[in-house]
């Protein structure tokens, strides 16, 4: 919920929301304070994990997390070197699943050390790591851009008007991630779509997150009395 007001105060409700972080994908129709429909979210690893674990298996220093460091060694490399599967193409939901793509990712990078004489993925040249980054990074991109473009259809065909598209979580500060997305809204048949993403820093800040849901609901007058209530690790989005 941090993450979903985390661009509020620019935007009206009720807008769509892409969530995409280290441990959830989702999509959601944002209908007010507290108000949320879940359209599709994480089968498997997140956007966020997947970028993560690619990172890792490439042995990339990465001091501020996966994401960055595959992001960056992405833009030395040819995005379409390494013929990777769009996760769940054929699939007609909204939902994301990223561990097919991450075992795909590792067949490939093993196969290419194995054509290149080489035992370990470790040992791959920068450029050869670097197209497997950038192969990656342009199919995972291209498996978010197929699940919203279907939740944008299924929102014009219910009649729905929104056209405001929040998108947040940690792996929001992509900077490839955000202008595919951009386009992608001002590419959209039924007209253009605002999108609206946090300054990259504020991407990965969860207490100003958090603080500003909290300060959303108690300008609606929403608190939580602690005295009568079941406490949850987890708890289902869409039931808040």
């Amino acid at each position: 919920e941090g993450g979903v007001h985390a661009r509020r105060v620019a935007v009206d409700f009720p807008f769509l929301a892409l969530l995409v972080s280290g441990g959830h994908c989702q999509i959601l129709k944002c209908l007010g304070i507290g108000r949320y429909e879940i359209l599709g979210g994480t089968i498997d690893d997140s956007l966020g994990e997947a970028f993560d674990k690619v990172a890792r298996l490439l042995s990339l220093p990465a001091p501020n997390g996966g994401g960055p460091a595959v992001e960056s060694l992405a833009r030395e490399g040819n995005p379409r070197a390494i013929p990777l599967p769009i996760p769940m193409s054929q699939r007609k939901d909204c939902d994301f699943s990223y561990a097919g793509l991450k075992t795909s990712v590792r067949s490939h990078a093993t196969k290419l050390a194995a054509r290149r004489g080489l035992v370990e993925i470790d040992d791959l040249s920068e450029q050869d790591k670097a197209d497997v980054a950038a192969s990656f990074q342009h199919v995972a991109i291209r498996h978010v851009e197929q699940r919203l473009n279907r939740a944008m259809d299924r929102l014009v065909a219910d009649g729905e008007e929104m056209r405001s598209l929040v998108v947040v979580g940690g792996v929001a500060a992509n900077q490839e991630l955000r202008g595919r997305l951009q386009r992608l809204c001002e590419e959209r048949k039924e007209g253009e779509w605002r999108m609206f993403v946090p300054p990259p820093r504020l991407c990965t800040d969860q207490g100003a997150m958090s603080a500003w849901a909290a300060v959303e609901r108690i300008m609606v007058g929403s608190s939580d009395d602690p005295v009568g209530h079941d406490v949850f690790a987890r708890f289902p989005f869409g039931e808040l």
